[in-house]
């Protein structure tokens, strides 16, 4: 036994890590795994959240170290909403303590039905269209124009027409100036904090929405900035809980390195899995889970 966990219950909670972290990776929505493993195994709901909100945090930090390039000449942006992610973060977090533990017992069912409900939508799923949609039409009028230029031009002018140069960029690749941000996207970003540090499912897929709302630029950036708005909002919510004793080791450790594990191997698996397929069953997984919960707390 360690700490009241035995070595099969602990590789349990790992195997419960992985599974989140492919399901973070896959559909944005990690805790509706793990958080409903720590609650299998006798955790009480607040320390349950505290706990897998530390175990979380693996799976955001290597969504940034890997959004690197997408992050590059975005400086103060980033900088911007990992600060805000921070305080949203501090602020979640001390909801969750200092406000009767039941009333999270009584909010965590809906707030993993609303979750469920996120990834049904699919916003992700849609930007992921819009993205492509928008990139291949882009390349086309790329061709059109360099080929229009070729039937005029000289072959030497043609060359230089057809070099990817900055004129050249599709619009659709650039990320819009923070001046240019709407006065709700900085409210929409601190909401998505606070419910990061106070719960966290689906925050993810609700970010994605608020940034492409806001029209901020293209998937592949913003799907980069909201990875920077759950890391602050859970690190910091993770400080606050380590402070106040709120938080059971054994059991984050473990969650810790198997969501690491799980969002390091999920993109060689997901390639080969139907996202339709994957979304569904964290849906249903959602919807089971939101009956238990409930059943037992109404």
């Amino acid at each position: 036994m360690i700490a009241g966990f035995s070595i099969t219950s602990l590789l349990l909670i790992l195997l419960a890590g992985i599974g989140a972290g492919f399901v973070g990776y896959a559909v944005g929505a990690s805790s509706l795994v793990s958080y409903p493993a720590l609650l299998a195994f006798g955790i009480p709901p607040v320390l349950a959240n505290a706990s897998n909100t530390v175990g979380v945090v693996g799976t955001g930090i290597g969504g940034v170290m890997g959004a690197r390039k997408e992050l590059k000449g975005q400086a103060v942006r980033s900088i911007t909403y990992v600060v805000i992610g921070a305080f949203g973060g501090v602020a979640g977090a001390f909801l969750l303590l200092k406000l009767d533990p039941s009333v999270f017992e009584f909010a965590a069912p809906v707030l993993i039905l609303l979750s469920s409900l996120i990834i049904a939508i699919n916003p992700r799923g849609r930007m992921q269209a819009k993205q492509a949609a928008a990139d291949a039409t882009a390349q086309l009028k790329h061709i059109e124009a360099t080929e229009a230029t070729e039937a005029t031009e000289a072959t030497e002018a043609a060359k230089r027409a057809t070099t990817p140069t900055a004129p050249h960029r599709p619009p659709e690749q650039l990320v819009q100036p923070m001046s240019q941000d709407s006065w709700w996207v900085w409210l929409g970003v601190a909401a998505v904090a606070i419910y990061s540090g106070y719960f966290g499912a689906g925050a993810g897929t609700l970010a994605l929405a608020v940034l492409d709302a806001a029209k901020i630029g293209p998937f592949h950036k913003i799907n980069a900035l909201k990875t920077l708005i759950g890391t602050g909002a859970n690190i910091s919510a993770s400080v606050v809980f380590i402070i106040q004793g709120a938080v059971d080791w054994p059991a984050a450790i473990m969650l810790y390195i198997g969501c690491f594990i799980g969002g390091y191997i999920a993109p060689s698996i997901t390639r080969k899995i139907p996202a339709n397929i994957m979304r569904a069953a964290a849906v249903i997984a959602g919807i089971i889970l939101t009956i238990d919960l409930g059943l037992k707390t109404y």
